[in-house]
């Protein structure tokens, strides 16, 4: 069962002891007083505004495309895809994964963001590095189930599962099972195990 995280844990943040975390009430009034610009594309990620890459590149934006289709296609009618939208994860964190699937119809999330999801999957190029730590340590802190993060620039899928308790990363969890898959396998997420998915059908076409 996913863990969902209602009070401040000494993980829960990543701020030095000095600096005060935002919280997700403080970050989405913020947002609703216009102190961010429209134009910016922002995350709350341990009591961090983190700024996302902007404007996406045309390979991140198709490939984010192309992963809400087959995932729409692989978990059917029972669960909703998302793209691009805010999830709750705890006091502190409102991260904006590229894609994720939830149980349910978006009706279901109209009073509040989702707490949780069966799978993340974020689209990654200059941001890999802080994808594959600090955004993977998160989603397990979560218990968040599967995370894929598909790696633009050597076009493969790295499938995180298993998460649980590792100290040394940055909200103390990770996962314990991470493979890479590239173009030419296929991969059944754990909560639509009936149906593979191709890695190349995720990715943008390859250029020469």
């Amino acid at each position: 069962m996913a863990q969902v995280l209602d009070k401040p844990t000494a993980a829960d943040v990543l701020c030095p002891p000095h600096v005060r975390p935002l919280t997700r009430e403080e970050f989405e009034k913020a947002g609703q007083a216009g102190i961010f610009g429209p134009e910016e594309r922002l995350e709350l990620i341990g009591g961090e505004v983190v700024k996302k890459a902007s404007p996406q590149h045309n390979p991140h934006a198709t490939s984010v495309v192309l992963s809400a289709e087959a995932l729409r296609r692989a978990f059917g009618e029972a669960f909703h895809v998302r793209v691009q939208v805010p999830m709750a994860l705890g006091p502190h964190s409102e991260p904006e994964p590229d894609v994720y699937v939830v149980p349910g119809s978006p009706r279901d999330y109209e009073d509040e963001h989702p707490r949780t999801a069966v799978l993340v999957v974020e689209v990654a190029d200059t941001s890999l590095a802080f994808d594959r730590r600090v955004k993977a340590s998160l989603y397990a802190s979560a218990g968040i189930p599967e995370y894929w993060l598909l790696n633009l620039s050597a076009r493969v899928l790295e499938v995180h599962r298993d998460p649980g308790p590792m100290a040394d990363e940055p909200f103390a969890h990770h996962y314990r099972s991470v493979t890479r898959h590239p173009g030419n396998e296929s991969v059944a997420p754990l909560a639509a195990s009936a149906t593979a998915i191709r890695v190349a059908d995720l990715l943008p076409t390859a250029r020469p």
